[in-house]
């Protein structure tokens, strides 16, 4: 379980570093693309692309560490309140939703990164740029998601069972 721990920290750490640095990316990119759009009268023909390739790893990225550092929106109205052991049997009680969740993520995001890969798809853009590195991102951070989802699964089975 320590092991499972370090490595979910250190991935959800860098995870967080990586999140940090493309949203000061989306912000001085995004707001030098408005300035060359409506100042200058020359939009950038490779920005929004970059943009939105930087918010679908952002999305990625951020899932990891909020997940590690338990900050995703709960439903407050019953949970809030719950001693720790209610809290760790509503957590395992929605688990499968969870993995089931991630495990579609995971399979058809691997097909579409493959078939992305094996077409080589690229933006239709002046500046070509690769779509499949970005495809690979969502099922690799799906599986990155699953083994945090799987400590806090262990986690709460050592609640509810008292061995915490």
């Amino acid at each position: 379980m320590r092991g499972l721990e370090r490595l979910t920290g250190a991935v959800s750490g860098a995870a967080g570093y990586i999140g940090w640095f493309l949203i000061l990316y989306c912000m001085a990119f995004g707001v030098s693309d408005v300035f060359m759009r409506y100042v200058l009268n020359a939009p950038s023909q490779w920005i929004g692309t970059s943009l939105q390739a930087a918010m679908v790893l952002l999305a990625c990225a951020g899932g990891i560490y909020s997940l590690q550092h338990e900050s995703f929106v709960k439903l407050d109205l019953f949970y809030a309140n719950a001693s720790s052991r209610n809290k760790a049997i509503l957590d395992v009680l929605t688990m499968p939703f969870a993995v089931l969740f991630l495990g579609a993520l995971i399979v058809k995001g691997y097909e579409a990164a493959s078939l992305s890969l094996m077409l080589n798809q690229q933006t239709p853009t002046a500046i070509p740029i690769p779509i499949y590195p970005i495809k690979f991102a969502i099922p690799l951070s799906g599986c990155l998601v699953l083994l945090i989802v799987l400590k806090h699964f262990i986690r709460d089975l050592k609640i509810i069972f008292g061995r915490d």
